[in-house]
């Protein structure tokens, strides 16, 4: 995924810098974006040889489901007359990046194997941002196999409070 994160970079630099006035609204439809880009069917379609970039374009701008503002179009434009489509998710994770640095900020990836009530929810970013010592963007995803519990990933760290772990940690323990 290096070559990825290199194609990546001077695009998502590139946008940081021309979107300064208006970062989070480049982030909402830049992530649209990437989640759109990142199906293999539209990959493929994009990378037959008899698809022009007017149908690719078209493609996606119907797929998003949101009015893209002109440099959103213009951004969607040059990545795929380069042929870096592929890339997009890269560029809309290092852009991502590129904001929560400035910001003083980091994305956080909570999996809990229930649904979290939004007081709940606001509770838990609270504790987690008093433990990682910086704001959190966090995001919730459904996991059931982790019984219980959650397991939040911040960056490369990893805070694992869930009954799965705790389990694995007891049949380590018993079985030493």
């Amino acid at each position: 995924m290096a070559e990825l994160a290199t194609i990546a970079r001077p695009y998502a630099d590139a946008l940081f810098k021309a979107s300064q006035a208006d970062l989070q609204g480049t982030s909402v439809w830049l992530d649209r974006l990437a989640a759109v880009t990142g199906d293999a069917q539209l990959l493929e379609f994009a990378d037959r040889p008899k698809s022009t970039s007017e149908q690719v374009f078209g493609l996606i701008k119907d797929v998003v489901g949101m009015a893209l503002p002109q440099a959103a179009q213009n951004f969607l434009h040059a990545v795929i007359d380069n042929n870096r489509l592929s890339a997009l998710p890269e560029m809309a994770a290092q852009f991502r990046a590129h904001v929560n640095a400035q910001s003083g900020a980091s994305d956080a990836l909570v999996y809990s194997a229930f649904e979290i009530s939004a007081p709940a929810l606001a509770e838990v970013t609270q504790s987690l941002e008093k433990r990682f010592g910086r704001k959190l963007n966090v995001v919730v995803e459904m996991q059931p196999d982790l019984i219980g519990g959650i397991r939040v990933v911040v960056g490369d760290e990893v805070l694992d409070t869930s009954v799965k772990a705790r389990l694995e940690q007891m049949k380590v323990a018993l079985s030493a």
